[in-house]
């Protein structure tokens, strides 16, 4: 009897977790509560770091005040130039390093305005400095003198450029020169840079041969 009514102790089956996974202890629950206190992460997918494009953008605004507050300093002063000095002394003295962004953006706003006088004091100021000046700056201050009646003293810098850079002067620099003698009616210079930029054209190119051989 005990035979034919004994009970069959079956091995009782362990309910299905809910996070699908056994051993996790919740570990369901806890990753979707540390996505949602998680900033950096939206429906899983990380948010990019926009923090290096924000400081650019603010490095950006800062040097336009700069170039702005600059401009409208020097345009007040009369034209002496202890007097622009001192401004631009005093403009750029409580910077860490250097403003040339700023510079750079105060010669393009000069330009614009046609103050070559002023562009002439700026760049002149920056050279001063020991600031190195970029083929724009070289090309505004040209272009300044030029403007202003200074010629020779733009045939002066012409001839210091293509003295010390023999190799990497751009071409709007020679046609900055040959429009400015050309409109003077000074065809024996026109033929003389043209002359200078063949020339460093021919150096150009021997040298990238020499340092490929």
């Amino acid at each position: 009897m005990a035979g034919a009514f004994g009970l069959r102790v079956v091995p009782r089956l362990a309910a299905p977790h809910p996070g699908g996974r056994r051993g996790g202890g919740g570990g369901g629950v806890r990753d979707a509560s540390s996505k949602a206190l998680n900033p950096a992460t939206t429906n899983g997918v990380k948010k990019p770091n926009k923090q290096h494009h924000l400081w650019i953008r603010k490095e950006t605004a800062g040097s336009g005040k700069k170039a702005v507050r600059l401009v409208d300093t020097i345009s007040k002063l009369p034209n002496e130039r202890e007097a622009v000095y001192g401004a631009l002394d005093k403009w750029s003295a409580f910077e860490p390093e250097f403003p040339v962004i700023a510079a750079a953006k105060a010669l393009g706003m000069l330009k614009r305005r046609r103050q070559w006088l002023r562009i002439i004091q700026v760049t002149k100021w920056l050279m001063s400095k020991g600031q190195v000046l970029t083929w724009t700056t070289y090309d505004t201050l040209l272009m300044a003198l030029f403007m202003d009646g200074r010629v020779d003293e733009a045939e002066s810098i012409w001839n210091t450029i293509i003295q010390t850079h023999t190799r990497s002067v751009p071409k709007r620099l020679f046609s900055r020169m040959i429009l400015m003698y050309d409109i003077r009616n000074r065809q024996d210079k026109v033929l003389e840079v043209r002359s200078d930029c063949f020339l460093l054209v021919g150096l150009s190119v021997h040298y990238i041969l020499d340092t490929q051989q």
